[in-house]
């Protein structure tokens, strides 16, 4: 196979699919699935949802209407641990057939029940419902334009007060009107669902005489031509207030294709901001690009050029800069086992979310395969552990380490230690609200596996590669005797470095960040990975090129303590991540509970860590790879 030949052209379908993925271009979650005319069309419902208070519960969690079997939908591991409870419901309508005012039961709730209904309201929980894998809608208009946006799900209910009435009144919805979009066939009179949105309505339901199986409604009656439109007199909430639920099925025929029924779904009227966002990271990255050039090009060459031409031993004595301290340079820093855990995690890291995201950007990972983006993550973890064994035993055994087995262990328990625990903390507060978002034991076992059975293992396997490996020989030789470090400027301070260093790459994903914590915490759809790929490589550039900066500039002044220091610089970032969630916490969330802010700053935390291995470790191989470079192109005794 001619491989080095196609290397361009492979290179151009990358970008050109990479192009693609931008404009929200992603391959199908499902195969799709052909109705016939009075084929059965059943709707499952899901978790119900609030950004009040990031709780997730079943649906049945509250006295809805229920089948006569529950069954519970065969869910992946990324759809448990988001809280999907995926089930049957009695919302059973054949393809094509449109019905009016059907019963789906009659309740009457006794005063706890219409508390957990009236607790629902309050916390504003949507219900969610799915048909043939497409999510419920509900379609509104923006006001200054006429583009229809889509809310996930329906409320519960809502509040409001009675004309002289004191105090509020709880009312439910309890009548829908589904719309099911189809797109037909000619051929062969097949359809296939492209749309599933409803209007709800809340209506105080009468009839005549004793209630039973033929009992018609006054209220909803399609035979006398009364349907409902409005919620003009609601259904009010109510200790032994009986309840009736109905619905309304409409089809409508549609011009969407079934391969981009979800484009809707994903549309996004603010790309442009995306846009933005790329260009104001490509100006960081080429005023960042600028500064290194200067230093590589011409500061560099200088130096090197001139430190080889030192012909006298006058002129031996006197050198200054980064070369006096070639005999300290590759000295060991303290805590050289952490950093060695932290470079392999940090590998293992990166290669998770790499991967993660090319497969996202290629379509792979579409919102309509529900739970895919998470499952995929926690098997790459699971698999990159053999690269954060081989990254953290090299380094070791270049630091002249000889336990490879304790650091081994190290590697394998220290970062998913960390998180496991804070994880487990955080489920035992969403098992205390009796949410459907704890991770039932069954998935508990199974990430426990995911850590000892398979990245564990995996992590020795490439220790023991890494260790097998000849040590990597530095450039110069290390003094015996560590050589004094002369008092610093005020600006090559190591606390203010760092937290300087950290600023840019923050600036250069900050906006797109905003877009991926309204996705996780204010449900909504997060697709466009083509422009969050292109935003994470000039994330790495503006990594490796602020810690290559500093790490010079560091070095000219004769302190050559940079291991720790180009790991933390870049990873800096991480702390304005986290300052920047507190910004968005207090600014754009409407968070209530205690428990839910809990969550949120757990969650919130984890996610920082993460960045702070990601970054720090693109940061150090910089670092490295400049110091091992410069070291080799001078002549040294």
């Amino acid at each position: 196979m001619d491989v080095v030949g196609r290397k361009p052209h492979a290179i151009w379908m990358c970008f050109l699919l990479l192009i693609n993925a931008a404009q929200s271009f992603y391959l199908p979650g499902v195969a799709p699935q052909d109705f016939f005319k009075g084929d059965l069309l059943k709707v499952k419902v899901n978790k119900l949802t609030s950004v009040k208070t990031q709780l997730p519960y079943s649906y049945y969690s509250l006295p809805y209407c229920k089948p006569e079997k529950i069954v519970d939908s065969a869910e992946n591991l990324g759809e448990v641990l988001r809280g999907d409870r995926i089930e049957n419901s009695p919302y059973v309508f054949k393809m094509r057939e449109p019905q009016m005012c059907n019963v789906a039961c009659r309740v009457t709730l006794d005063a706890k029940e219409a508390k957990e209904f009236k607790e629902k309201i309050d916390d504003e929980y949507q219900v969610n419902m799915i048909l043939d894998n497409l999510p419920l809608v509900v379609p509104f208009k923006i006001s200054h334009t006429d583009s229809l946006v889509y809310q996930h799900g329906f409320p519960v209910g809502f509040k409001g007060r009675y004309a002289g009435k004191k105090g509020e009144s709880y009312f439910i919805y309890n009548h829908l009107v589904f719309t099911v979009k189809y797109h037909k066939d000619e051929e062969t009179d097949a359809a296939r669902i492209v749309g599933f949105e409803v209007k709800h309505f809340s209506v105080k339901h009468e009839y005549d005489g004793k209630w039973g199986d033929k009992t018609r409604l006054k209220t909803c009656d399609p035979h006398a031509k009364h349907i409902v439109t409005s919620s003009e007199s609601p259904q009010e909430l109510e200790d032994k207030k009986e309840i009736i639920f109905t619905y309304d099925v409409e089809f409508q025929e549609s011009d969407v294709k079934w391969a981009s029924r979800w484009d809707t779904y994903l549309y996004m009227a603010d790309d442009q901001i995306h846009w933005f966002s790329i260009v104001n990271s490509l100006m960081i990255v080429l005023f960042l690009s600028g500064m290194v050039a200067m230093i590589m090009l011409r500061t560099l060459y200088r130096d090197i050029s001139k430190y080889n031409q030192l012909e006298t031993q006058e002129e031996a004595q006197e050198e200054t800069g980064w070369k006096l301290v070639h005999g300290d340079v590759f000295r060991p820093p303290t805590n050289s086992d952490l950093l060695c855990v932290y470079v392999g995690t940090g590998v293992q890291f990166f290669g998770m979310i790499l991967v993660t995201m090319i497969f996202a950007a290629l379509g792979f990972l579409s919102p309509s395969n529900r739970g895919g983006l998470m499952t995929a993550m926690l098997l790459l973890w699971a698999f990159m552990g053999i690269f954060a064994g081989y990254a953290s035993t090299r380094l070791y055994k270049m630091f002249k380490g000889t336990e490879w087995k304790k650091i081994t262990l190290k590697t394998a328990f220290t970062f998913p230690g960390i998180l496991f625990a804070i994880f487990f903390v955080l489920n035992a507060l969403i098992w205390g609200e009796e949410s459907s978002g704890a991770v039932p034991f069954g998935t508990m076992f199974v990430l426990v596996f995911l850590w000892f059975g398979i990245s564990v293992p995996l992590v020795f396997v490439g220790s023991y590669i890494g260790f097998r490996k000849p040590a990597i020989e530095n450039p110069v030789k290390t003094n015996k005797i560590p050589r004094q470090i002369p008092e610093q400027a005020w600006y090559m301070n190591p606390s203010f470095s760092i937290l300087i260093g950290g600023i840019l790459p923050f600036g250069a994903v900050f906006i797109e960040l905003f877009f991926i914590l309204t996705s996780i915490w204010l449900n909504q759809f997060y697709y466009i990975f083509g422009f969050l790929l292109l935003v994470f490589l000039i994330l790495i550039v503006t990594c490796v090129e602020i810690t290559v900066v500093l790490c010079y500039f560091q070095l000219c002044s004769e302190d050559y303590l940079w291991w720790w220091r180009s790991y933390l610089t870049s990873g800096s970032s991480a702390l304005y991540l986290f300052l920047y969630a507190v910004f968005y916490f207090f600014t754009k969330l409407n968070i209530t509970k205690p428990v839910s802010g809990v969550l949120y700053f757990g969650y919130m935390l984890i996610a920082s860590y993460g960045f702070f291995v990601l970054t720090g470790t693109i940061g150090f191989y910089a670092s490295y790879w400049f110091t091992m470079l410069i070291y080799s192109s001078v002549k040294i005794d």
